[in-house]
């Protein structure tokens, strides 16, 4: 009997591992590339992380997570390793990232995030809103006039306002035009000052707050990892920085009109997991938005340049 019993249990398990013991969990490998470490970025990966991780289990999923250090170039790298490791799919933090990977896979499905103009990025003329083929994802792009506005209200006496951005990156580009064109009708004086990368932005700064009454910095990943060096440079003049997020306005600005990078990631988490269970096909899927950005303000700068923050501003955390 006990042999008996010893073989039937041999058995029993060995159809247990074939068949899976019931319904078994699929595995999913997803590759993460980050441009840089600044507060808004590394908030989106976390989210997206952690929405997965709810939705499909820790032990379902693992992420290949690599951060290119502000590397365009390094962006192509990571992204054609996870090409080679042939993950089921990949997140595009930033614009860099997300055209890395636009260039280095048609197949893999790649969700961009932390992305302002999807249409720019990628080089699509009249983009509809939906990329199609493998790509898809969600947009911090905050509303611009309303933030050129904020210029207007916080700093009534500003004739002429600075546009502080990197040259390389198009998102920026993007945003700096929408914000001058409002600015410009209404009857301020508008002048760029950008930088190639993060060794001449304290330079660039320096010209920019000896030139203008305000800045406008727009949601710009070398400005966000820069934050105190033009802090440095800018706050000795008493110019005041409008931001184009939190994670910028934190380091030098008075105030931003801003979306969670954090629920924006969660978002984009979303989006995966409909896909890596096959619930939508990412051809399909529109570029979603953060549709409740809020406004904020940097109570210690405020206080130290004498601006009054008037009702609806919520202060930075």
């Amino acid at each position: 009997m006990k042999r008996l019993f010893a073989v039937i249990l041999c058995l029993a398990m060995m159809a247990c591992c074939f068949a899976g013991c019931g319904e078994s969990s699929a595995q999913y490998t997803v590759g993460i590339c980050q441009l840089v470490t600044h507060d808004a970025l590394d908030a989106a990966t976390q989210g997206f992380k952690d929405v997965i991780v709810e939705a499909l289990g820790a032990e379902n999923v693992e992420f290949i997570e690599q951060n290119a250090a502000g590397s365009a170039d390094t962006c192509v790298t990571i992204v054609n390793d996870f090409v080679a490791k042939d993950v089921d799919l990949m997140l595009a933090n930033a614009t860099p990232a997300l055209q890395a990977a636009y260039n280095a896979t048609e197949t893999i499905p790649i969700l961009g995030t932390s992305v302002t103009e999807y249409g720019v990025a990628l080089n699509i003329n009249n983009f509809s809103g939906t990329v199609g083929s493998n790509v898809s994802g969600t947009s911090d792009l905050a509303p611009l006039t309303e933030q050129a506005q904020m210029i207007i209200d916080l700093v009534p006496n500003a004739k002429t306002v600075g546009m502080l951005y990197c040259s390389a990156e198009a998102n920026s580009a993007y945003q700096v035009k929408v914000v001058r064109e409002y600015l410009e009708g209404k009857g301020l004086t508008v002048k760029d000052f950008k930088f190639a990368d993060s060794a001449d932005v304290a330079q660039v700064s320096e010209a920019a707050a000896s030139a203008c009454d305000a800045i406008y910095i727009p949601t710009d990943n070398t400005a966000a990892s820069c934050a105190a060096t033009i802090n440095g440079v800018v706050a000795p003049k008493k110019v005041p920085i409008i931001a184009g997020e939190a994670g910028i306005c934190k380091g030098c600005g008075i105030a931003t009109l801003s979306i969670s990078y954090y629920e924006l990631g969660r978002k984009t988490g979303e989006m995966a997991v409909k896909i890596l269970k096959g619930e939508a096909k990412i051809e399909e899927m529109p570029i979603a938005y953060d549709e409740k950005p809020v406004k904020k303000y940097n109570k210690a700068l405020c206080e130290e340049l004498g601006i009054a923050i008037p009702e609806g501003y919520e202060p930075l955390e």
